[in-house]
């Protein structure tokens, strides 16, 4: 097949991978991200949108854009009807993301004609929208008779909401996230397709101290506040414990210093855990992170520890004394992430659902 991708951002490299899981599997695929890519990550086409992130969008959206769609926490309750539907919250958002469209228009023309746009089989909104609000493109390509894959990769879900006119059209709707569940009446969940290649090589540790890792791109959906704090008083306690605080640098930097982690805590709440898990397993840290309600039931042999706002600090303690735990832990943990996230099984799974 031919398979277009179409994303804001290339969100923790989630769809440069399914990109990369394709073309392995003998597809043309390619990835269009309206955003830039400042984290460094790989990727296909940037198109480096003016107005899509900048300072002044940022001051924008906190006087045009209500709280409880541009915060994101890392305690979020479903509301009472879902899914939430994404919509102008007032006439001041509606003008600005009016006249950015605008200003987008010549470069979106130009890259639907280098990619030749109209001539793929599938086509996958990896954050649910395409280039413009009012779903143009994508009413189009449903006309055509094209098929439409809607993934939800993130708080794209959570706070902004789902496009109706878009989902009445497409052809399948999945989500990486376990928590979307919650938030979705006719969701298809699959794993976080993960490049395992893209790992640093292992490094040798010091066996004579231990390194906790956290990873916060943002903290407060993350519990930061609370995960820095248990672990500063596990510091003070153990003389042989050090944190190391891996934020605000490039991805490849990030996995270096992870690399480097005996454990690795991901985040507290209800979100469940994400890539930067994936990660940590991967590379034999023992990984710790709250998992989303309804998890650990549909996937009982998970490799988590665990963690809680309430016992974090308790969790880690009881790792830190029992090294030969934490070796155990963290071999199983390596295996249980490859078979798990392997993004050819990934991919294969969601065409699958597509076809079936």
């Amino acid at each position: 097949m031919k398979i277009l991708h179409i994303a804001p951002f290339n969100y923790a490299g989630v769809p440069m991978n399914f990109v990369k899981a394709e073309r392995n599997l003998g597809h043309y695929s390619r990835l269009i991200v309206l955003g830039s890519n400042n984290q460094g990550r790989d990727g296909d086409i940037f198109l480096n949108l003016k107005f899509i992130d900048s300072p002044f969008v940022k001051i924008a959206k906190k006087i045009f854009t209500p709280v409880k769609r541009r915060k994101i926490i890392y305690n979020v309750t479903p509301p009472e009807k879902v899914p939430i539907t994404w919509s102008y919250a007032n006439t001041g958002e509606k003008i600005l993301i009016k006249s950015r469209e605008v200003l987008w228009k010549k470069a979106i023309d130009k890259i639907i004609q280098d990619v030749d746009f109209w001539n793929f089989d599938l086509y996958q909104l990896d954050g649910g929208l395409g280039f413009y609000r009012d779903s143009r493109l994508i009413k189009k390509l449903h006309s055509k008779g094209k098929k439409i894959i809607v993934c939800y990769t993130g708080s794209d879900l959570r706070t902004r909401g789902v496009f109706p006119e878009i989902e009445s059209i497409s052809d399948l709707i999945v989500t990486v996230e376990f928590d979307h569940l919650k938030f979705h009446d006719n969701l298809n969940y699959v794993p976080f397709p993960f490049d395992f290649l893209m790992l640093p090589d292992k490094k040798k540790r010091d066996p004579k101290r231990i390194v906790i890792g956290h990873a916060p791109t943002n903290r407060a959906a993350k519990g930061s506040d609370i995960i820095i704090n248990a672990i500063e008083r596990l510091k003070n306690k153990y003389s042989y414990v050090d944190i190391d605080l891996i934020e605000g640098m490039l991805y490849k930097e990030a996995l270096e210093r992870k690399s480097m982690c005996d454990i690795f805590i991901d985040q507290i709440g209800n979100l469940g855990y994400g890539i930067n898990s994936i990660e940590s397993l991967a590379m034999g840290s023992v990984t710790c992170s709250s998992l989303a309600p309804g998890f650990k039931e549909a996937f009982p042999d998970h490799p988590f520890i665990e963690i809680d706002a309430g016992n974090i600090e308790e969790k880690i303690d009881d790792l830190i004394q029992d090294k030969k735990k934490m070796e155990n832990i963290a071999a199983y943990g390596e295996k249980w992430a490859r078979r798990f996230h392997d993004p050819i099984q990934v991919v294969t799974k969601i065409h699958n659902l597509l076809n079936g």
